[in-house]
């Protein structure tokens, strides 16, 4: 094995690549392969479910105070790897230092987090309608549960998953993306050193089409949870069905930001451009469309224009206090690229941007389009890049009916003075989510769940947690 060729971890071993099949890894700043991982196999999968499936009822007989004094022992051990682990997600994923060492130590704080539900998720006593009987309602692990992993924000997504998972006494199957694997397999090494039990947490790499396939139609599974696509979500889901298997969504979003007349325009502005450019605008709950009442139009777009054009970018590998990094592939940028043209096509007006940057590397720059319609597909369909199309209404009625016309339903915004226009607002849009005067970024305590297309279930908080339980209700007759 070279220095640049990782291995997978089944059952508590690393695992060479048996078929030599091998999957590169590129730097999407440099545009260089940087490491390669094994093509793992449908047969991969299984094994590691398997072993999941065996260790399962021997992890959740432990107290689940102990599982979770694992779950902080891992959590130090990502404080002590912080540096190695941000070098590497900067180095796959294109994300700036900042906000990859965010994402880093973001991750150890979930784990201790959940750990900290250990005594805290309870059953209930129901009361009967029958003398001396009680009723009990027990919460209880699923038992082998699994995670398909997207590639923006790759390291939490392994603690949003697993965090809840293990601490609840259910065994993980993870298949990270393909395009950002090495923080996984570090996440791996890290569960290894601690010492956690033979099997509870197992590390799959591949596509989805073998593994991740593999990790929702095994009859051993019995929760599959994903974050991708809409198209990955319902690949999941019809494997998923033969089996009835649980299944856990998020697909992505198109989240509208309405800034009212009274709104605080450098708040708005500073809080749009922020949810838009993080991670170069690859994140599921990013501000993708924004109305302008009317009446503030002018100096809105005006200040806009002059904040996306402040935003900086470059290769986060060398640089520090950037804004934004590359996009995640070549094939990334030339989607992004298309649906600019669609919209200038469609008669949208494009201020700046909208090619890619003359450079090597993946990056492009801000994009900011105007005088666009509702019907434009650059306002239906996510773009997950740095492009903000802007369009105006003239009634708070007229902004929500727009914003609510969406198949995704994941994040939205608002920006006002007026209490109770927030207050209507909440009440009227159809979203998992709503930000009122700040940028879209969910806290662990909450709830991360999407309506519509963006999703089924959801994660963070006690909530969250409960994805990961089912329920068994006892009749007590004395």
């Amino acid at each position: 094995m070279t220095l640049n060729q990782k291995r997978m971890y089944i059952n508590g071993e690393f695992i060479a690549n048996p078929d030599d099949r091998w999957i590169d890894v590129v730097n999407p700043s440099t545009e260089q392969i940087i490491m390669q991982i094994p093509q793992g196999s449908a047969e991969h999968a299984k094994q590691a479910i398997d072993a999941a499936a065996a260790a399962q009822a021997d992890w959740e007989a432990l107290p689940a105070v102990e599982r979770g004094q694992w779950l902080r022992a891992i959590a130090n051990g990502i404080r002590q790897r912080a540096e190695e682990l941000t070098a590497t997600i900067v180095a796959e994923g294109g994300k700036t230092q900042e906000l990859a060492k965010v994402e880093v130590l973001f991750t150890a704080d979930y784990l201790d987090y959940m750990a900290e539900w250990a005594r805290r998720y309870e059953g209930e006593i129901i009361q009967s309608d029958r003398p001396n009987e009680t009723i009990f309602l027990f919460k209880k692990a699923i038992g082998v549960t699994t995670g398909i992993l997207p590639w923006n924000f790759p390291f939490f997504l392994i603690a949003r998953k697993a965090a809840p998972a293990l601490l609840t006494g259910n065994t993980m199957v993870i298949k990270p993306s393909e395009l950002t694997p090495g923080n996984a397999v570090i996440f791996a090494e890290i569960v290894h050193q601690v010492g956690l039990p033979r099997g509870v947490f197992n590390l799959v790499t591949g596509y989805g089409p073998e593994v991740g396939q593999e990790l929702a139609a095994n009859a051993k599974v019995g929760m599959v949870s994903l974050t991708g696509s809409v198209g990955a979500g319902i690949a999941t889901m019809r494997a998923a069905a033969d089996n009835v298997t649980k299944v856990s969504l998020e697909l992505g979003g198109k989240a509208p930001a309405i800034v009212m007349a009274d709104a605080d325009l450098d708040l708005a502005v500073k809080a749009i451009v922020s949810s838009r450019v993080i991670n170069t605008g690859q994140v599921c709950n990013c501000a993708e469309r924004v109305y302008v009442q009317q009446a503030i139009y002018p100096q809105f777009i005006e200040r806009l224009s002059t904040a996306l054009q402040q935003v900086t970018y470059g290769d986060p590998n060398t640089q520090t206090g950037l804004d934004m990094g590359p996009l995640i592939s070549a094939e990334a940028v030339k989607r992004v690229e298309d649906k600019v043209a669609r919209a200038v096509e469609q008669g949208a007006t494009l201020r700046f941007g909208g090619q890619r940057a003359a450079r090597s590397g993946y990056f492009f720059p801000p994009t900011l389009l105007t005088e666009v319609r509702q019907d434009m597909e650059i306002m239906q369909e996510e773009v997950f890049g740095p492009v903000l199309p802007v369009a105006t209404f003239n009634t708070l009625d007229e902004a929500i009916a727009m914003a609510n016309d969406s198949e995704y339903g994941l994040t939205s915004s608002i920006f006002t003075r007026d209490l109770n226009v927030a207050m209507r607002a909440l009440k009227q849009l159809k979203f998992g989510e709503t930000y009122i005067n700040r940028e879209n970024f969910e806290a662990m305590q909450g709830f991360h769940a999407g309506w519509r297309k963006s999703g089924i279930g959801g994660a963070d908080g006690r909530h969250g947690l409960e994805e990961y339980l089912q329920t068994q209700v006892a009749y007590l007759q004395l």
